[in-house]
């Protein structure tokens, strides 16, 4: 649904192509109101500057706000932990400078509990009447729990638990359709139908769900690196960093766990 209503917003704006974000803004007001009902979503629009305009109850909520009124005007460094906003509005600045678009991207967020929660997140680049960027419309979705109802969902189980029984070693496709008993292009597609993720997604939500435990020990960042089955400390810290806007040590520091 979330996706969809992105998706929706977007069309709108090409096909409108206002003179300004606050035009825009004011030809879907009608829309507005429904982001609030979705609470497993955070929805957000900014402007050229990766400032707030608009953001659902949801997004206000894990902010710590009751009211939308002090989101208004800042950027997501401004709002989140130190730690954790500059690396939100790193993204931000990538889709509104070079027109990225970003779809069905991985992330894990640490919500109020402090404990990390999966999301999948979808920006887009809003476009005015000249053909600028003016802003950004964006949707992170919580990670939805697998499909078991699915025809496909016992053979997905053995691949999921081949991968967390083995997530410390490399692990290729091919041992995964092995296991499955199908194509890679099947794997793909089922992967996505039962745990709205690929492969490639399970196995690095596996490591990074590793990670994070490991982290609130005193083994040092290199050690954690290798016993989540990554080869050396950068390649950690590069995917650690993608799926999650800042580095092993910042987030370590962030949730005061380790030295």
């Amino acid at each position: 649904m979330a996706q969809e209503l992105l998706a929706g917003l977007a069309q709108d704006n090409a096909r409108q192509r206002p003179a300004s974000l606050e035009e825009w803004l004011a030809s879907v007001a009608l829309l507005l109101p429904m982001l609030d009902v979705i609470p497993n979503a955070a929805i957000f629009i900014k402007d050229d500057q990766a400032r707030y305009v608009m953001a659902n109850r949801t997004l206000v909520q894990r902010c710590g706000q009751k009211q939308l009124q002090p989101l208004l005007g800042k950027t997501s460094a401004e709002v989140f932990p130190a730690q954790f906003g500059p690396g939100y509005t790193e993204q931000d600045r990538r889709v509104l400078q070079q027109g990225l678009i970003l779809e069905d991207k991985l992330e894990l967020h640490l919500y109020g509990s402090r404990e990390p929660g999966w999301c999948l997140t979808h920006k887009r680049p809003l476009f005015n009447c000249a053909g600028e960027i003016m802003g950004l419309v964006g949707i992170s979705v919580d990670l939805q729990s697998a499909s078991d109802a699915h025809p496909a969902y016992q053979r997905l189980a053995a691949v999921d638990d081949y991968i967390r029984s083995h997530f410390h070693q490399p692990i290729s496709l091919a041992e995964l359709t092995g296991i499955a008993g199908i194509s890679v292009a099947q794997l793909e597609r089922y992967c996505k139908r039962v745990f709205h993720l690929t492969p490639q997604q399970l196995i690095h939500k596996v490591r990074l769900e590793h990670a994070h435990q490991l982290l609130h020990s005193e083994l040092p960042i290199t050690e954690v690196a290798l016993r989540c089955g990554y080869t050396d400390h950068s390649a950690f810290s590069r995917q650690f960093k993608s799926l999650t806007g800042f580095t092993p040590r910042q987030y370590r520091q962030a949730t005061g766990s380790g030295v």
